[in-house]
């Protein structure tokens, strides 16, 4: 049925539905109400005026008024309602007008989360708010460089100080000064003040703002805010002296009461506001709810923040205080009434004066009397008790408004800033329509600005409908609107109402009524003039709102604004410096501003609205009306000149009664504000208007399937819509959008919901066919069941009777055969039993036999076993003794085979003159000592012979005396044998009696212990329960309790956790300040001159006589140590400082030249030594002749090859030396070896020392350096001088011994290579015997089972052994997928060594020349093992720290170690803790840490870098605590990485520092992911179909979602999110973070999806749909897909999305019955109470097959819910972030491995 609106007296329009259809020429229409009552609705058939259409459903409730298909009054006041009262949502968009409806409630939709989570988003894409249109104010002003203004307007109690304050707070929040100036908290504390001293309560408004302010706030070019500005229209002074009942004066003065009980305020002398005049005129004078003497607290902090001084604020509250006495003073009226007076001891006119600092008498004259000024006499003239009255109220409104004047101008230089101003947005919260029973001049006033403030709107609106329908190429035709511009004639214009009324009071005698007159005599005529019937003294003006009736009485006195110049010129000669300033004449007039579209000075010059008060009578004065014109002229001179945003507030009801609608009250602002008239111009024109893309969406069902072929959409569209309506005028095609008239969509609406309806008929009609069909075919089914059942039955009865005859007869059988039977058996049973006693006599001599025999077998087999050993044995002896007599054999004629070797070495003889004596000397020893041996060999030999015979000799009579004993003693066994028999027999048979009682009270034991056992199990079964009961609620309870403590000791963990590390982020964030500062410090202080290049400072070499040394392989660490070596070996060697020469020899030469020169004479050793220092000292002066000549950069080649000549000489003399002396151990090693092994009491060879294998020559230097250190433990304590005098042959023999110990080492490690290989082995027999005897029990198994089981569980073993293998396959091939890949990575480390060594080598050649004063070439020393310490100067600090830190860049070290860095540094800290340098330890890591900020300061927007860095840090923070010496962090190390430890220093604190550096990195890590994510997440998550054409697009309103455009550059897809994600875990794996930060990030991040995600959906109500919440379902089920794929499910990212996933859940779910709710509040438990309600509210059908969440519904929730604890919070704090832990992870590599790539430029390191 069609549904339609009609007027109705109360509701204003009422919803009603034809009965019956309307046919043109129908008079009356049939219609039933929604109470069900039938009701006929007359037609005027004149004009044919039919009633309003209504809306579909589905269009209820918009966001937008501009969507209603039918746009007129009764659909506008229904969706408000609808929206008010069942969504509780209070604003609403009108096309470009946000309606505001005060809720009388306080809502949580103002805090800092909402104001986040509207900023940066586009107007249409969130809910209608306040912050919203303060979002685009900003965003226009940012885009169009273009000044803004909010105009907030509304009648008395709408809200608009409120929406005001609000729209400042979010400029305050969001555009927050960049400075410390702190200037939006000013913004922000001027609202107090102005509160307090401009707002009172009204019978409308607790809180009305009785003054008009336009606000500027000012923002640079940054958009910061930099200042601010305030102007003010028309304060109600009044008011000072008058309040209606039920109304209050100005805030200020009830505070200033409240608080007159403080020391400070006793000199005030005031009391309760009871007690004063002024303040009491209106009853009550308190506020529910309010606590003025806490706001006074407020107010006065506020002009404190404000820079207002304290002695001020105390003339400000005297000023203030002043007024309240002067409103007690007493007037007396003389006998003669044309005279008054006042008492002298008035106790108020005496402190009005004294804290006025005025005279008493002279103000109490000129109270009560006047002077009159004429041309030749001045006279003073008494005044009458009502001109005294009028007066004193007259001086009390100005002190009052001079007051007020007076703190808008300081609030105003409070918020001034002397910097250049770039543009601002202006907020104007005026005063809305007012008409009263009794209206005045103020009201007239300001309903001659809302004139204004219309004629603007409606010329802006028409403007931006002119732009919308030029822009989409739609011919223009003229909108006729209501234009107010003859309204406003009337009253500004020539001889207008204004006019008049300055004319009026320049005229001596002037009066109301004349005036009135005038109106009628000039203005009868106009059509927005009217004159009252019943009165001569009113007029009426016919506003654009409605008509309003004004009394003329009081006008001229309110414009003339009078106040005796007597008593102000008191006040000017006041004592007080405050006072007199508010009274003085302004000696400059303020200039007039120039209204342009960017504020072309740092200050807006503000034009005061207050009057003026001239010095003299004589000047003409400007009248109040005339100030007023000005100052609104200049107001919308700047208001046109910014782009305006319109804030409509309306007042629902007049009682102040939360969420209560009155239709009445909202129906008249509405019309008032211009809400209507907004709608009256856009219906008519094309007020609906679809993109092609939304349109196409919404209506292909509508689209025949032949035209769906076609690509292009915008003809797709034309085509349907050509076929769908007729009349062209209907629509028109735009650019990028369709636009229709009124009425369109709900006719499209009307068309898909029939399509869709007879789509649903033709599935019902299927569907109810086969549910009939179903239905015949289960009755046939059931009676087929029953004619079976009932022939079964019969064919039971029959069955049963013959089976009960053939039962009789198979009984008699039975019976028979049983007595036959019993008969068989007793026969049958006795002949078994004598059978058994005779086979079992048989078998029982069997068994004897058989016993027999196997004892005979077993003493068989253990004498012949013996026999056999002993055979074995003896054939053992005698091959052993062949082998030992062969083998002697053979080493006999080897030894004498190497002794006539040794005899026959000839180059020995030439080598050695004098050793040849020595080693004949040597072999006599040896032989000696082999006779030695040989005798002791057959002593021991025939005292073993002699013990041998000894024993068998006493074995022999051993034998000898047991047989004598044997005889004897065999009788005498046999007797004790035959008594023991008898005595066992006995004891038999008393067993037997005991057995027999035994068993008998056996088992009558056995039957009281059953009966027992039975009672037991019963006890036992009532204990368990009753246990079980008390330890499950003991459970429970102890659960619960430990649970709570649990999470409340976690809870207060993660609290302290996060409180500590938003310390580190503050800190961090101050100290980043503290970086600004001193930068702006740096600059400013700075002069012009000249810089010192770092290249200029000197150089610490150039003190010294040498250069120094410098190595690209060797450390100056190293040589220092083997230089100490060397001088503890000869005295001749000293050991030279940093910065001397260096001996060109190599530590190898040195050694050998000291300790392997046995074979020479000491004549050749000094004569060598000699030449070599010759050499030396040479080489000396060469160089030092070199370093005199002029030119320093450059080298003479003959210096370096006389060097490279001696370096290759002396190699190649050492190599000759070195075959000579092997060649000499060899040989006297094979000949003393047994002797030496003898004597060998040294200690053994080191453990980690290893040989490959002992074919290999033995390495030289080591055998030099073992040789060495043996020489050095063993010359103190052994004694060779009884070899050799000169002790040559002693050294040599010691080495000769280090060698035999290194080749017996060399053999233990073959040894137990050998053993382990052993081991290893017989491991994998084990292995193969387990999986023998497996496969035994496999087979035994599989024999009992039968053949098909057989051949099931053969394919199962086959199937398992092939699933072994096919793992095992794999394994390998991940092995050496993993070897292949690591290969690689060391391909491409060694060919980059390639690279870098040919780069050194290149760059070596051209600073060869440059670097010669400053560097000597040394000898390449053969490079020892690294011992993973780096060794640097102090100078090359800062270039190691830029090279390392500042400048390196993390793609340098690609396909290195990762956190190579922090490994580095770490070396270098290591060899500043081996040199116990604690300077150079604090320097390294302050300098290190300052460069890491600086970096990350510097790439403040860079993941990958600030990534790398997060690493770094982490990685170097484990090295210290892995190599910090604590037990607690070496559990995992190796021994290598034990001996890395640092020995000195303990580093905590720095470990403390380094972790707050790391918190610091991973809070900007997180923030710059954060900005990275959080423009994606709302457009992937919501708006992005993921699964195609499962949402539907819904009409919009004038402000379209940025997101409904088609391939919008804003708009993301989930991929877009994933990829993301995947980028960043790809960076911070390749950059070597820990896996525990990792999933710390992704939690963090997941969590920040979640709360972007959720504070969206709940502030969106186009998104609040069924199919929103599959379209979430699905991609959170993504999400948790890449979790699980990225092994990152464990990170808790899964749990922090569980309100979002619950959230998906509800918009899903029934939502209809109590079983619902139940299940929806069961369901929801991560979500709050007010998250669900709010959901429930926003719930949008996308279709009208869907139904609306009913008010009850959400009740019933409501009410479930109350139990509930949640907070208050509606949103979740997105930038919330979880306190970050850093596990301890050790590193596996030491740090001897690591190379230190040449990239890096770090060749001043030298590896120690």
């Amino acid at each position: 049925y069609t549904r339609v609106w009609i007027p109705d007296p109360d509701d204003v329009w009422r919803s009603a539905e034809l009965t019956k259809d309307y046919k043109e020429g129908d008079k009356s229409l049939q219609l039933r109400l929604e109470d069900g009552t039938i009701r006929e609705y007359p037609i005027d058939v004149q004009s044919n005026q039919l009633p309003f259409l209504r809306n579909p459903d589905i269009l209820v409730g918009e966001n937008d008024l501009t969507a209603l298909s039918y746009l007129h009054e009764p659909a506008v006041l229904h969706n408000l309602k609808v929206r008010f009262l069942e969504s509780n949502h209070i604003y609403t968009y009108c096309g470009i007008v946000l309606v505001a409806i005060n809720p009388y409630e306080q809502l949580p939709i103002y805090g800092q989360d909402v104001i986040y989570a509207y900023s940066g988003q586009n107007m249409g894409d969130m809910d209608p708010h306040i912050f919203a249109v303060a979002e685009e104010a900003y965003k226009q002003m940012a885009r169009d460089e273009k000044n803004q203004s909010i105009i907030v307007s509304g009648e008395s109690g709408a809200g608009k100080t409120v929406s005001a304050k609000y729209a400042m707070r979010y400029f305050a929040t969001v555009g927050g000064s960049a400075s410390d100036t702190n200037i939006e908290e000013k913004v922000l504390a001027s609202s107090p003040i102005m509160e307090a001293i401009g707002n009172a309560k009204t019978t409308r408004n607790d809180n009305s703002s009785r003054f008009g302010k336009y606000i500027q706030i000012g923002f640079d070019k940054r958009y910061h805010i930099i200042g601010a500005n305030m102007r003010t229209y028309l304060l109600e002074k009044s008011r000072v002296v008058f309040q209606a009942d039920d109304e209050r004066n100005y805030h200020i003065f009830y505070q200033l009461c409240a608080a007159a009980s403080l020391p400070e305020f006793k000199e005030l002398a005031l009391t309760c506001a009871e007690d004063f005049f002024y303040t009491s005129q209106g009853g009550d004078t308190s506020i529910e709810d309010v606590d003025d003497a806490d706001d006074f607290e407020k107010t006065r902090q506020a002009f404190t923040l404000l820079g207002v001084r304290e002695s001020h604020q105390i003339s400000i509250f005297k000023i203030i205080a002043s007024i309240l006495h002067l409103g007690n003073v007493e007037i007396q009226a003389e006998r003669d009434g044309d005279s008054c007076s006042i008492s002298p001891e008035s106790e108020h006119l005496n402190n009005f004066c004294r804290l006025l600092g005025v005279e008493h008498s002279q103000m109490e004259h000129w109270l009560c009397h006047r002077k009159l000024v004429t041309t030749s006499e001045t006279y003073v003239k008494t005044m009458s008790l009502q001109q005294v009255v009028n007066a004193r109220n007259a001086l009390a409104k100005h002190i009052y408004a001079q007051l007020f004047g007076w703190i808008v101008e300081h609030v105003n230089k409070a918020l001034h800033t002397s910097l250049k101003q770039h543009s601002f947005i202006g907020v104007l919260d005026i005063y809305g329509f007012e008409t009263f029973e009794v209206n005045s001049f103020e009201q007239f006033c300001i309903n001659y600005a809302n004139e204004k403030l219309q004629q603007q709107f409606n010329s802006h609106v028409f403007k931006l409908e002119q732009e919308e329908y030029m822009k989409e190429q739609i011919p223009w035709t003229l909108i006729d609107f209501y234009d107010n511009q003859p309204c406003i004639d009337l009253i500004e214009a020539k001889l207008g109402i204004l006019d008049l009324l300055d004319e009026e009071c320049k005229v001596p005698k002037g009066t109301d009524q004349n005036w009135a007159q005038k109106l009628y005599d000039r203005h009868s005529s106009s059509q927005h003039f009217q004159k009252p019937r019943m009165s001569n003294t009113a007029f009426i003006v016919v506003h654009f709102a409605d008509k309003v009736e004004y009394l003329s009485d009081g006008f001229l006195e309110k414009n003339r604004d009078t106040v005796y110049e007597e008593q102000i010129n008191i006040l000017k000669a006041s004592k007080f410096p405050l006072v007199a300033d508010l009274f003085h004449d302004d000696k400059e007039p303020v200039p007039t501003p120039t209204a342009s579209g960017k504020g072309s000075s740092s200050k807006i010059n503000i034009r005061s609205a207050r009057p003026q008060l001239k010095a003299s009578n004589k000047e003409h004065k400007k009248t109040v009306g005339h100030q007023f014109r000005t100052s609104l002229h200049l107001l919308m001179e700047t208001l046109n000149a910014t782009t305006p945003h319109y804030v409509r507030c309306v007042k629902p009801n007049d009682e102040k009664l939360p969420f209560h609608f009155d239709p009445k009250r909202a129906v008249q602002q509405l019309r008032a504000c211009g809400v209507l008239e907004t709608i009256r111009i856009s219906a008519a024109g094309y007020p609906s208007r679809w993109t092609y893309h939304d349109f196409f969406n919404r209506y292909r069902v509508l689209v025949k399937k032949r035209e769906l072929a076609n690509a292009d959409k915008k003809a797709i569209c034309k085509s349907v819509l050509e076929n769908l309506i007729k009349d062209p005028d209907k629509f028109q095609f735009g650019r990028t959008k369709i636009f229709f008239r009124a009425g369109q969509v709900a006719y499209l609406e009307k068309l898909r919901a029939d399509k869709f309806r007879a789509a649903t008929i033709m599935i019902q009609k299927t569907v109810r066919g086969w549910l009939q069909k179903v239905k015949y075919r289960r009755q046939k089914g059931a009676t087929l069941t029953l004619q079976r059942y009932y022939r079964g039955h019969l064919a039971r009865r029959l069955a049963e009777h013959l089976r009960r005859t053939r039962a009789a007869v198979v009984l008699q059988k039975q019976y028979r055969m049983r007595r036959a039977h019993l008969a068989y058996r007793r026969l049958r049973g006795a002949a078994i039993t004598i059978q058994a006693f005779t086979r079992g006599m048989f078998v029982r001599r069997r068994y004897r036999q058989v016993l027999w025999e196997h004892k005979a077998t077993v003493i068989q087999k253990h004498v012949r076993g013996w026999t056999a050993r002993r055979h074995f044995q003896r054939l053992r002896g005698a091959a052993i003794v062949i082998q030992c007599a062969f083998r002697r054999l053979k080493a006999k004629q080897e030894l004498k085979a190497l002794k006539i070797e040794a005899r026959s070495a000839e180059h020995l003889k030439r080598l050695n003159v004098g050793m040849e004596n020595k080693v004949v000397q040597l072999q006599r020893k040896i032989d000696d000592q082999s006779k030695e041996f040989k005798t002791l060999s057959e002593q021991l030999s025939a005292a073993t012979s002699t013990h041998t015979m000894e024993v068998e000799k006493l074995k022999r009579e051993l034998a000898h005396y047991q047989q004598s004993q044997g005889g004897d003693s065999s009788l005498k066994l046999q007797e004790e044998v035959e008594s023991l028999r008898t005595e066992l027999q006995r004891a038999h048979s008393e067993r037997k009696i005991l057995e027999d009682a035994h068993t008998r009270e056996k088992d009558e034991l056995r039957k009281r212990v059953a009966d027992l056992e039975q009672e037991n199990a019963l006890l036992k079964d009532e204990k368990e329960q009753l246990n079980h009961q008390i330890l499950c609620q003991s459970k429970d309870e102890f659960a619960q309790n430990s649970v709570k403590e649990n999470l409340l000791m976690k809870k207060e963990l993660e609290e302290e956790r996060s409180r500590y590390q938003n310390l580190v982020k503050e800190y961090s964030r101050l100290e980043q300040r503290y970086d600004n500062l001193r930068d702006e410090m740096t600059i400013i202080k700075q002069t012009p001159g000249h810089r010192r290049n770092p290249s200029n400072q000197s150089s610490l070499e150039s003190d010294s006589n040498y250069p120094s040394v410098s190595t690209s392989e060797v450390g100056d660490t190293e040589d220092a140590l083997q230089q100490v070596e060397v001088s503890k070996a000869g005295s001749w060697l000293a050991v030279p400082r940093r910065g001397c020469l260096l001996p060109v020899w190599s530590s190898t030469e040195l050694y050998y030249i000291l300790f392997c020169g046995g074979h020479r004479s000491r004549q050749e050793l000094e004569s060598e030594n000699k030449k070599l220092k010759n050499d030396l000292n040479e080489l000396r002066k060469a160089v030092a002749d070199q370093a005199t000549q002029n030119n320093p950069t450059y080298s003479s080649p003959d210096s370096y090859s006389l060097l490279l000549n001696q370096l290759k000489l002396a190699n190649e003399e050492l190599e000759v030396r070195k075959e000579e002396v092997l060649i000499l151990r060899t040989q006297i090693v094979s000949a003393d070896q047994r002797r030496l092994a003898g004597k060998n009491t040294e200690p053994n060879i080191d453990a980690r020392t290893s040989w490959p294998n002992s074919e290999k020559h033995v390495d030289q230097e080591d055998a030099i350096e073992a040789y060495h250190g043996v020489c050095q433990t063993n010359s103190k304590t052994e004694d060779w001088g009884y070899l050799n005098e000169d002790g040559e042959l002693g050294l040599a023999y010691q080495g000769l011994k280090q060698v035999a110990r290194l080749l017996e080492a060399q053999l233990q490690a073959q040894s137990r290579e050998h053993e382990e290989e052993v081991e290893h082995l017989q491991a994998q027999v084990e292995a193969l015997k387990e999986e023998l005897d497996k496969q035994q029990q496999t087979f035994c198994q599989t024999l009992l089972l039968s053949p098909e089981a057989q051949v099931e569980f053969g394919v199962q073993q086959e199937i398992s052994r092939l699933t072994n293998e096919n793992l095992d396959l794999k394994e390998l091939v991940e092995k050496l997928e993993k070897n292949e890949r690591k290969l690689k990575k060391q391909l491409k480390i060694y060919m980059k060594k390639v690279q870098d060594l040919e780069a050194a080598q290149t760059l070596a050649q051209s600073e060869k020349r440059r670097h010669e004063l400053n560097r000597q070439v040394t000898v390449q020393r053969k490079e020892k093992d690294f011992q993973g310490m780096l060794e640097y100067h102090k100078e090359d600090e800062a270039l190691l720290i830029r090279n390392l830190v500042t400048e390196l860049k993390p793609q340098t070290l690609a396909g290195t170690v990762p956190c190579l860095p922090a490994y580095i540094l770490y070396m270098c800290i290591r060899h500043a803790d081996y040199v116990n340098d604690d300077l150079r330890v604090h320097s390294l890591l302050t300098s290190t840490i300052n460069g890491i900020k600086k970096v990350l300061k510097k790439h403040n927007d860079d993941f990958e870098m600030t990534t790398f860095w997060l690493s770094n840090t982490c990685r170097l923070l484990h090295c210290l605590k892995q190599y910090s010496g604590d037990e607690g962090f070496m559990t995992q190390n190796s021994a290598k990485q034990n001996e890395h430890c640092l020995k000195n220093f303990d580093l905590t604190e720095y470990r403390q520092v380094l972790s707050d550096l790391s918190i610091q990195i991973y809070q900007q890590l997180i923030k710059i992911a954060e900005g990275l994510l959080q423009p994606m997440i709302v457009s992937a998550m919501l708006e992005n179909e993921s699964i195609q054409g499962l949402s539907g697009v819904k009409p919009t309103g004038y402000r379209k979602r940025s997101s409904s455009m088609v391939d919008g550059d804003n708009s993301y897809c989930l991929e877009a999110v994933i990829r993301q994600m995947n980028s960043f875990h790809t960076v911070m794996c390749d950059q070597g973070l820990d896996p525990e930060i990792i999933l710390q990030v992704f939690k963090q991040l997941f969590y920040m999806i979640t709360a972007v995600t959720l504070n969206n959906l709940l502030l969106r109500k186009d998104v609040c749909s069924w199919s929103t919440g599959m379209q979430l379902r699905y991609n959170i089920s993504q999400l948790e897909e890449w979790l699980r794929g990225r092994n990152l499910h464990q990170s808790g990212a899964v749990q922090t999305m569980e309100p979002l996933i619950q959230a998906a859940q509800l918009l899903q779910l029934k939502k209809k019955t109590p079983e619902d709710a139940e299940a929806i509040c069961s369901l929801c438990t991560s979500l709050s109470t007010q998250q669900i309600v709010k959901i429930l509210n926003l719930y949008t059908p996308l279709n009208e097959f869907e139904e609306r969440v009913t008010v009850g519904f959400i009740r019933t929730i409501q009410a479930q819910l109350q139990e509930r604890n949640d907070p208050q919070q509606l949103l979740l704090d997105y930038k919330h972030m979880f306190p970050v832990l850093f596990p301890f992870n050790p590193s596996s590599l030491t740090m001897d491995s690591i190379h230190i790539p040449a990239c890096l430029n770090l060749e001043f390191l030298n590896e120690v």
